[in-house]
């Protein structure tokens, strides 16, 4: 018995191949397929770039449904906007996937749901993204940003910091952490803006791969006198790092940044962004004689 082909008719072989699309090899394993590309016409406007907003992945399932919350906000935000999801890992869809889904022509910015520049930004996300031919480029991760400050501060609040600024208190900036020296840098500028809205002490501190972490922020806080010291949570969902920070705070703690209003409109900032900045160098390159 023979199998079949998808070719528009069910009659032949099987390939292994599906025009146009992705297809699974006798392996298993998915292989891009070399169909026709999508072309615009002439005078046609160019189509509006995809933003593909890229998480980490948890193991956590509250973290896939949160993400997927916060992408309903963006959408919400801006209708007309062609919204994706990409994982680095551990969760559906995989950012290799989304990608292969979106066509060779179809360009796209990848939003790093990411709060500094590390690893995953500098190197991770722009391999997986230059394994496609699909026109893409990276934006910037979404810290340090003022709309990043405006939420840890709103989920301090709701958390229980008092509006009167106490006397004896501080606050630990607890992140994910990372051995890139950018990644800490830029968590250090969150905890700066972070202290000036507030006008107490803020520590930045380290879940892992990173010093000081959770505990030892909190013990040096207390060396120093202060005795009412809570734990902002600068994660953007629910999971493993921001359940053990949330473990050893002594006072207050304040619960992710998931689906604040903040993060969607911070997402789309850096989106436009890396569209402004592409253009600005576009037409700087045309200037050059």
């Amino acid at each position: 018995m023979t199998a079949t082909t998808r070719t528009g008719t069910r009659t032949g072989t099987r390939t292994g191949t599906r025009t146009g699309g992705t297809a699974r090899t006798a392996a298993g394993t998915k292989a891009r397929a070399t169909g026709p590309a999508r072309t615009a016409l002439p005078g046609a406007p160019a189509p509006t770039p995809a933003l593909v907003v890229v998480a980490h992945g948890s193991r956590d399932p509250r973290a896939l449904s949160t993400v997927r919350a916060l992408l309903g906000e963006v959408r919400a935000l801006r209708p007309a906007l062609p919204v994706h999801l990409g994982h680095i890992e551990l969760n559906e869809p995989l950012l290799p996937d989304t990608l292969g889904a979106l066509g060779d022509a179809e360009p796209a910015v990848l939003v790093p749901l990411l709060l500094s520049r590390g690893h995953h930004v500098t190197r991770d996300i722009p391999e997986m993204a230059g394994a496609f031919p699909a026109r893409t480029r990276v934006a910037a991760p979404l810290g340090p940003h003022p709309l990043l400050v405006d939420a840890l501060h709103a989920r301090l609040l709701e958390a229980g910091w008092p509006a009167r600024v106490p006397a004896d208190g501080a606050v630990v900036l607890a992140s994910a952490g990372s051995r890139d020296p950018q990644s800490r840098a830029g968590t250090a500028r969150t905890a700066t803006h972070l202290a000036a809205r507030l006008g107490v002490p803020v520590l930045p501190a380290y879940a892992s791969a990173a010093a000081p972490t959770v505990p030892e922020a909190v013990r040096a806080l207390t060396a120093r006198g202060y005795r009412r010291v809570a734990v902002a949570s600068c994660f953007t969902a629910p999971g493993r790092f921001a359940t053990e920070c949330a473990a050893a705070a002594p006072w207050i703690v304040s619960a992710p940044l998931g689906t604040h209003p903040a993060m969607a409109r911070l997402l789309l900032h850096r989106y436009d962004e890396a569209l402004r900045t592409v253009g600005t160098a576009a037409r700087r390159a045309a200037l050059v004689p």
